[in-house]
């Protein structure tokens, strides 16, 4: 069964997705801790990495590495969030959705260290 939000075409369904997503940002803003701390990360690094010397290329590489990192935290934290809606008991499945997601994370954090590195050791 097709959900009966789907039925929205054009602007409307533009304007409702554009809604949808400052919810969203608004939500895991609120809610999440890291994202905070992530977003806290990205008001620094960015302006940072706009001052700094790099080509255009690697100042792109190295911003789009750190708003990565956002991305990837908000699809953990909605993960997260799903996991807890089901069930809030301990189960093995549950641990391993929620550590995964965490690991997407680190791994983005990594791809910033080795963005940066090699941006700027260039």
């Amino acid at each position: 069964m097709e959900s009966p939000h789907k039925g929205k075409t054009g602007l409307t369904r533009i304007w409702n997705a554009f809604g949808y997503s400052m919810a969203g940002l608004r939500a895991a803003y609120k809610h999440e801790d890291a994202f905070r701390q992530e977003i806290l990360l990205a008001a620094v690094l960015i302006p940072l990495a706009l001052w700094l010397p790099a080509t255009h290329i690697g100042r792109a590489l190295m911003i789009a590495s750190v708003l990565l990192v956002l991305m990837v935290e908000l699809l953990n934290s909605a993960i997260e969030a799903t996991v807890d809606r089901i069930s809030l008991e301990k189960h093995d499945l549950a641990k391993r959705a929620k550590d995964i997601g965490s690991s997407a994370v680190l791994v983005s954090l990594i791809n910033v260290l080795v963005t940066w590195g090699l941006v700027l050791s260039a």
